[in-house]
């Protein structure tokens, strides 16, 4: 036996590893980007992007294009101030080759250069620079058109004069380098998304995108801004106001803008921002914006007569059921955390954001008192239902494990009490759910049948939804609490499955199923949690041979290679006609079956969708109807 330190390595100062430059960033892309995912590689653009939209904050930009081009490179040009050509004297390089080659190395570190600005929350476009295979900058600055190229974050053309142009901007082409990136496709409607939302940020900004590889083009400008944001957002919604209530305003180095509008769902919906970036867990801007909004409301209340003098007042969440808000806070610091880096932390915020916007909504209620009563009259209709909705939670609330035992002959629990294994299958029907329950492995995969479609929870208050025995069962079995309560560290299952029959029913089933996870849950959906099994359309028998078949495009390819043998097709309408052994093989066994991954890529699309196909509005129903018939595939003949 050796001893202890024996024959051990000797540690010393050279084994101190330096790396030069950019060589840290394509060590180590994720600690910038996050990931060398789609993702990140959309990261990195969106970073350039930026640049462009903070000559715009500042007040030197008007258009932005972007080109996806055939390469696989991508281009992003301004008409903004360019970035200075000329030498940087701490470094003695042009100003333009340390901004793309030195770390934290640019105008928005406090030298006057930028008021606030949108980039600095990223990680600037030297890290753009070392994760591409290339780079090249064009500047039009003080009368020239400079030039500069760059390979993996190195200088390979130094900056050169190609002429002389009486226009000022920044071009910048790059190509995401292979060695770094899974994938180094860019996808059109993901870059259309994020230029539309910054055009909305950003009213009177021109944003184009053209993708040189389809042809497909869009822009996008706002005049209206936030106004034509939430009336966007609140498309196809019932308004309880003609128009949004609007305010904008300075105070020290801060900007706040604000809009919002009321309609008649229950659902609150408020998108915060900071310095164009958005902020999905919030932060201090949004607490001062609600605070502001409560504390305003609730004067106008009593002030109206509608809450009296010994009323309680009216709690933050029933004032803001039915809120379409965007808000917007420019600063000149800003500081991010949570866990996604997307909450706002700067302390001084508050209370600078909620005196400006009790300033501007106090003004606001003078002229337009109909407005507050309004808003304060649905929020006491709100407060009576809470209750009732909190009260129903205590029910849904699993203090143990041993809670399901409250689900007598619906939930099938598994063996398994790690989650990260364990899958829930929710199934149509009590034959399904016999079949499945069957076909499962015992020791990961759980079964929970519904009894039939679960209620439409985009026309129903929270208690009428908790009240619905299946949406009871669905948040007691997941484990996770919903709305404000939702926590996904308390998930029982990393895997929620939704299995439906293949026809009509088990679509509105799987729809009404979507909805109650987008509205309630959507954390499962944003962790990636969510999924929809699919089941064969169709079994052919041909001699001894059996074959399953997903789809019609499918079964018409393999019925043209067999053609002229004897075979004979089956089409599954539900699971219920497929024996458990069936079941296993094509539907629930990992190592065969096919799942699709629910994910949200546009969460404005996606609330659209679901308002027109699930609200009380039945003309934008008919509409998309048949706009979209022509995409149906399979329908069901009644009759």
């Amino acid at each position: 036996m050796k001893e202890f330190g024996e024959e051990k390595q000797v540690y010393t100062a050279k084994d101190i590893q330096v790396l030069e430059g950019l060589e840290a960033v394509r060590r180590r892309p994720g600690m910038y980007i996050g990931s060398t995912s789609e993702r990140g590689l959309h990261h990195i653009l969106f970073e350039v992007v930026d640049n462009s939209v903070d000559e715009s904050l500042n007040g030197f930009c008007d258009r932005i294009d972007v080109v996806l081009l055939k390469d696989g490179s991508v281009s992003c040009a301004d008409n903004g101030r360019g970035i200075p050509v000329g030498i940087q004297p701490e470094v003695g390089l042009p100003a333009v080759e340390v901004v793309l080659t030195r770390l934290h190395a640019g105008s928005k570190f406090g030298r006057g250069g930028y008021k606030v600005s949108g980039g600095l929350h990223g990680v600037g476009v030297s890290v753009v620079n070392a994760l591409s295979e290339w780079l090249e900058v064009k500047v039009k600055q003080g009368g020239g058109l400079y030039y500069m190229k760059f390979e993996r974050g190195k200088t390979v053309v130094p900056l050169k004069r190609l002429g002389d142009s009486d226009d000022t901007g920044t071009y910048v082409r790059f190509k995401p380098d292979p060695k770094i990136f899974e994938k180094v496709e860019f996808d059109f409607n993901t870059v259309a998304r994020r230029l539309r939302e910054l055009a909305y940020l950003n009213s009177g900004l021109e944003m184009n995108l053209y993708d040189e590889r389809t042809g497909q083009k869009v822009q996008y400008r706002f005049d209206g801004g936030l106004i034509e944001f939430v009336k966007a957002l609140n498309r196809n919604k019932d308004i309880l106001h003609p128009e949004p209530v609007y305010g904008k305003a300075s105070r020290d180095d801060l900007d706040v803008e604000f809009a919002f509008q009321f309609n008649d769902s229950y659902i609150e919906n408020v998108q915060s921002f900071a310095n164009t970036i958005r902020t999905q867990e919030g932060g201090t801007h949004e607490s001062g914006f609600k605070t502001a909004l409560t504390r305003v409301i609730n004067e106008q209340a009593r002030q109206s007569g509608v809450l009296k003098e010994n009323d309680s007042n009216l709690a933050g969440e029933d004032i803001r059921e039915g809120i379409v808000a965007v808000l917007h806070a420019k600063l000149r610091d800003p500081q991010f955390e949570g866990q996604t880096k997307t909450k706002l932390g700067n302390s001084e915020v508050a209370g600078a954001v909620q005196a400006v916007v009790t300033e501007i909504l106090n003004e606001y209620f003078e002229e337009h008192s109909d407005v507050a009563k309004t808003i304060a009259q649905k929020a006491i209709v709100s407060a009576r239902a809470r209750e009732a909705a909190r009260q129903a939670r205590e029910l849904t609330k699993r203090k143990s494990a041993l809670e399901v035992t409250s689900l007598p002959g619906r939930l099938t629990d598994c063996i398994s009490r790690d989650a990260s294994e364990c899958e829930l299958f929710l199934v149509e029907g009590i034959s399904a759910g016999g079949s499945a329950k069957q076909a499962r492995d015992r020791q990961f995969q759980a079964v929970l049948p519904l009894q039939g479609k679960i209620l439409n929870v985009e026309k129903a208050r929270p208690d009428r939804a908790l009240a619905h025995e299946d949406i009871r069962a669905l948040i007691t079995a997941i484990g996770t609490g919903f709305s404000d309560d939702f926590d996904i560290t308390k998930a029982r299952y990393h895997k929620i499955i939704i299995m439906t029959d293949a026809d009509v029913d088990g679509s509105h089933i799987r729809t009404l199923l979507l909805t109650f996870f987008f509205r309630y849950m959507p954390g499962l959906i944003d962790e990636g949690y969510l999924y929809i099994a699919e089941p064969p359309l169709y079994l052919v028998r041909s001699g001894r041979s059996e074959k399953y078949f997903y789809s019609d495009e499918e079964l018409a390819a393999h019925l043209e290679e067999i053609k002229g043998s004897n075979y004979s097709v089956q089409r599954y309408k539900g699971l219920g006609e497929m024996n458990p052994e069936q079941l296993w093989s094509t539907t629930m066994d990992p190592e065969t079956r096919t799942l699709r991954r629910v994910a949200v890529v546009d969460a404005m699309a996606a609330d659209e969708i679901f308002t027109i196909l699930m609200g009380s509005k039945v003309e934008p129903r008919r509409e998309f109807i048949q706009e979209n018939a022509h995409l149906v595939k399979n329908l069901d003949t009644i009759g």
